[in-house]
């Protein structure tokens, strides 16, 4: 029954696959006490609703995250379902992101009962517009039926983190040719496995011991 109704969890909140290669990646750990494992899954989902921290969890080569309102203002608080991630990829950006990849917290979905056997968390983002200008190109190197779902899981003194990606495909829909050239190279380096290690690496830190 346990299994059974994470599994319906994340069928609500992970999107069925229609295009792309889906990406799934997971992490766990087995603390040796009931009370471990509560720290453990509080403190990993503290860290996956404060995007800017995930780039000193991942390490220098991972983008910086920024997190802001539905007008681009930065925000110092955990996020919340609405608003922005502004990206910073280190690399050249779009002009309809202003340098920026964005992408929206469209839900998050949250069954905490520290006392219980189960505790699930989950967040999900989706590439969009950028909040600070009027163009309604998606400012991002995936289209916007592209998302991006963070679950944090407890099973009894077991927890996961883990990341799903669906229907990422490069996002093409933009009025500036040299944002489609752009996206099309981000995007290829992406689906070759080059996301994948900042995702897996931001799964482990999402479950570290205290930094």
């Amino acid at each position: 029954m346990i299994l059974q109704s994470l599994n319906i969890m994340d069928q609500m909140i992970i999107p069925t696959n229609i295009v792309g290669k889906p990406t799934d990646l997971e992490y766990t750990i087995t603390s040796d006490t009931h009370q471990e494992a509560v720290n453990c899954f509080t403190r990993a989902c503290k860290r996956l609703q404060n995007p800017p921290v995930w780039h000193l969890l991942c390490g220098a080569l991972s983008g910086t995250f920024s997190l802001t309102d539905s007008t681009g203002r930065l925000l110092s608080r955990l996020a919340e379902t609405g608003d922005y991630l502004q990206i910073d990829m280190h690399i050249p950006g779009t002009k309809a992101g202003k340098g920026y990849d964005w992408v929206n917290v469209e839900a998050i979905e949250a069954d905490i009962k520290p006392d219980g056997e189960i505790e699930y968390f989950a967040m999900r983002v989706r590439p969009s517009r950028n909040p600070t200008t009027n163009r309604p190109d998606t400012a991002h190197f995936f289209e916007d039926i592209a998302t991006s779902t963070f679950i944090i899981k407890r099973i009894g003194n077991t927890v996961t983190a883990s990341y799903h990606g669906r229907n990422e495909v490069p996002n093409t829909e933009t009025s500036d040719t040299k944002d489609v050239i752009r996206n099309v190279i981000v995007a290829t380096g992406a689906a070759a496995g080059l996301s994948e290690l900042q995702w897996s690496a931001l799964m482990k830190a999402f479950l570290k011991e205290e930094l």
